[in-house]
């Protein structure tokens, strides 16, 4: 029987308030169901990481980092085979607590996939499009499918929408998305381990 892929879902904003669990909780339910996946959620506020000011880059670091919370996200990020990041827009790019989380690892990123579930203005676009820049310099494979959910759906779940219903018209699109992000996280699980 082939192995579970390690999927990681990061919740990206950890302010009060914030819509990023609903997709999170969604999109963790939706890997679930899959056979190919073993899904957990990583919420930021879990991991309270001081402003990355380390003297040596992650890239060139020969020990790990002392501070306690960077400890356990680190490795979290190693252990994953695949990630899936929940990318709201702020200000027309994303939040300055997911970059310090991505800022803190390197070879745990390394060569393995990362996909987006982005909302807000611009449907979230501006924020993947800078992610996915720095997915490509952590030598991460952003893959193609994204799911993008307007400013309307976080004014609708204020309303009591379901989540069922707020999310229901992301299924074929969830579905796209996992497909795509199983091919390159076994492709790519295979390549490492060679």
């Amino acid at each position: 029987m082939e192995q579970r892929l390690k999927v990681k879902i990061i919740l990206g904003s950890t302010r009060q308030g914030r819509f990023s669990e609903k997709p999170g909780r969604w999109i963790h339910e939706e890997a679930k169901k899959r056979g190919e996946f073993d899904a957990e959620l990583l919420d930021l506020r879990d991991y309270e990481m001081p402003f990355f000011d380390e003297p040596v880059s992650p890239s060139y670091k020969e020990k790990p980092y002392e501070h306690e919370a960077v400890v356990r996200w680190t490795a979290k990020i190693a252990e994953a085979d695949a990630f899936i990041i929940i990318a709201p827009e702020y200000n027309h790019g994303y939040p300055g607590v997911l970059k310090n989380a991505l800022d803190y690892a390197y070879q745990e990123w390394n060569n393995k996939p990362v996909a987006f579930v982005s909302y807000g203005s611009a449907l979230g676009a501006r924020s993947v499009e800078q992610l996915r820049e720095v997915a490509v310099e952590l030598q991460m494979a952003p893959i193609r499918n994204a799911i993008h959910m307007p400013y309307d759906v976080i004014v609708a779940a204020g309303k009591g929408v379901s989540e069922e219903e707020l999310f229901a018209p992301y299924a074929n699109g969830a579905s796209g998305l996992l497909d795509q992000l199983a091919w390159w996280a076994k492709a790519l699980k295979a390549a490492r381990g060679a």
